[in-house]
């Protein structure tokens, strides 16, 4: 998620690359980010803050406590940290960078590699040019909605923040039945993913209710009504609903065992 950030708001001339530094481990990452990108990069994540005014944290939520009482020290008290980290307060950030007010909590997800991505965001006391920064960045990488409540961000992990993993497990078991059918796998592919594609831009030129939609592709008695009787056997849409709320479920309970 770090790159797509890096890679969309170059190519966008939001930032220039020698205004970006990166605190990064892995040598060869380093070293691929450098060239690609021509950002500073470094194995000091002191020295990739230092003086910075917006801090971006792209560490798993289990990396994140080491990181920040890293940065507690050197962080500029002016600066904004906007933390990715799927399940981690506001509350637990600043405990743990010693009270620090300036943060900002965003779940993306991964098609933000293409501009296509969706981000929900909170934030705490922040300037006005923090804030339009945050907003321009978000944009570099697809839609934004700001929230108030922290609750409805939360409530966004299990729905945008996963929801990639569910559409790839429906493109992927659309094209198992398309080979089991007899079709070759290259063909079912492509058949699969331009039926999602053209279907979420006609949702999206529509604007009219999926249900809507659904309805007008399926006639009495036909092959459409015969595949959603079976789905509907399966609980195909309580099973949809049920993995979202199973997802937030798991989004709380991270939240409580980080702030134990």
């Amino acid at each position: 998620m770090a790159e797509a950030i890096i890679s969309r708001v170059l190519s966008e001339n939001l930032i220039a690359a020698n205004n970006i530094r990166v605190g990064e481990p892995s040598e060869q990452r380093r070293l691929l980010l450098k060239e690609k990108y021509l950002v500073h990069t470094t194995n000091d994540n002191i020295e990739a803050v230092e003086d910075s005014d917006l801090i971006f944290l792209c560490v798993k939520p289990q990396d994140l406590e080491n990181v920040l009482e890293e940065l507690t020290s050197i962080v500029n008290p002016t600066a904004a940290i906007v933390s990715i980290a799927a399940g981690i307060s506001i509350e637990y950030i600043k405990t743990h960078t010693g009270g620090h007010s300036r943060i900002v909590r965003v779940m993306p997800n991964t098609p933000a590699q293409i501009g296509e991505g969706m981000s929900i965001w909170t934030y705490t006391e922040m300037s006005k040019t923090q804030v339009d920064l945050t907003v321009n960045i978000l944009r570099t990488i697809g839609l934004e909605i700001h929230v108030t409540s922290e609750k409805l961000l939360d409530m966004s992990t299990a729905l945008s923040g996963s929801g990639p993993a569910y559409v790839f497990l429906f493109i992927e078991s659309m094209i198992d039945a398309g080979v089991k059918l007899g079709l070759p796998r290259d063909s079912a592919r492509t058949m699969v993913i331009q039926t999602v594609v053209g279907s979420i831009g006609l949702l999206k030129e529509t604007d009219q209710h999926p249900s809507i939609l659904k309805d007008s592709v399926t006639s009495p008695g036909g092959t459409t009504a015969a595949a959603l009787l079976e789905l509907e056997k399966g609980n195909f849409k309580a099973t949809i609903v049920q993995a979202v709320v199973a997802a937030f479920e798991q989004s709380n309970s991270m939240m409580k065992d980080a702030n134990q």
